[in-house]
């Protein structure tokens, strides 16, 4: 009888305490998984190389410009310097002193306008996505007469608003009051406020409806089954179901309102305290040759738009990161739920 070999028992690996055990890989597995991510490197290298060209590259800069100060009078000669002089932090130093009042203002100004008209955005975007999905006669013409205002360029929509908020255009004749939109005041950021709302609200609309219609109509279905109303269905069923494509939009609308530099300026106009932004106060500076402080304020804009957008999707959108590990384990603190809970309707 011929003798047979038993071949060694493979080593049990403990798992750690709450985490599932994962079977041993072989080596024909890990070479797959290591070229499959040398291929996804190489494929993405193209994207990373035009980041780096257009993002890294003048952020660099901007930061190295900002430690210098603007062009003035040599002691020396008494003739105007032909060099800007190192500075090191005195440009982000000057905004904690007098100096500092404007780009404050410009600060709080961006701060409320971002907050203010994404807030009214997202309500005005979803009831415009729950309208487009619905189905009724001339639909199509509803959709295109409610995308008109965001395919508008920005500079015509801020030319329209400034003939619509003049002192005897029509927004004066609605209200029958005599109000000068286009001056400073609180009046002027309602007038920007307006017209960023109607410009862009429908790109939430957008990509709101294009959550909606990737939902089944049998989950809608059983709800009504179960004896769900529409508000119930909205609530437990549109709205976590819609809320990635959302979040996207919300994000998106964010960082795109805290640069605000076009509709204002051309709506309002430069240098006007009401409504200047940190986008218009870097654009001044930069206009006067005063290439530092502009350097400085674009470097503080732009770490501002960071934080805010790393705030964002660590707190809110988690589903814009996945909830799924490595190795296929539910990261620790999710917050997406399963679909069959998205589903449950409470009676």
């Amino acid at each position: 009888m011929a003798d047979t070999k038993i071949p060694p028992p493979a080593p049990v690996v403990n798992p750690q305490p709450g985490e599932p055990a994962s079977p041993r890989r072989t080596p024909r597995q890990s070479r797959a998984t290591a070229g499959s991510a040398r291929m996804a490197a190489l494929l993405v290298s193209p994207t990373l190389l035009v980041l780096t060209i257009v993002v890294l590259y003048p952020t660099l800069m901007a930061l190295n410009e900002s430690l210098y100060g603007a062009k003035g009078l040599d002691p020396a000669t008494g003739f105007i310097s032909t060099t800007e002089p190192f500075v090191g932090l005195r440009n982000y130093a000057d905004i904690f002193g007098e100096a500092g009042e404007r780009f404050w203002n410009a600060f709080w100004n961006t701060t409320v306008f971002t907050v203010v008209t994404v807030a009214l955005e997202t309500v005005i975007g979803v009831a415009m996505a729950l309208i487009m999905h619905k189905a009724f006669r001339g639909r199509g013409l509803v959709r295109a007469g409610i995308l008109i205002p965001w395919a508008v360029p920005t500079a015509i929509s801020g030319l329209l608003w400034r003939w619509i908020f003049n002192s005897d255009g029509i927004a004066n004749a609605l209200i029958g009051h005599q109000v000068l939109w286009t001056t400073e005041g609180f009046q002027a950021k309602v007038a920007v406020i307006v017209a960023e709302v109607w410009k862009t609200a429908p790109f939430i609309g957008l990509l709101v409806l294009a959550g909606l219609q990737v939902i089944g109509k049998e989950v809608y279905e059983a709800a009504r089954i179960d004896g769900a109303s529409p508000p119930r269905q909205f609530w437990h069923i549109t709205l976590p179901l819609v809320k990635p494509a959302l979040l996207v939009a919300m994000l998106f609308r964010c960082m795109d309102a805290l640069r605000m530099f076009d509709l204002p300026y051309i709506l309002i106009g430069a240098q006007k305290h009401s409504v200047e932004t940190l986008s218009m106060l870097a654009q001044n500076e930069a206009s006067n040759v005063r290439f530092g402080p502009a350097s400085a304020y674009s470097v503080l804009l732009f770490l501002y738009v960071f934080l805010v957008a790393l705030a964002f999707v660590r707190l809110l959108g988690a589903d814009l990161i996945g909830d799924v590990g490595a190795g296929g384990r539910k990261r620790k603190g999710s917050r997406i739920p399963a679909l069959r809970r998205r589903t449950e309707v409470t009676a």
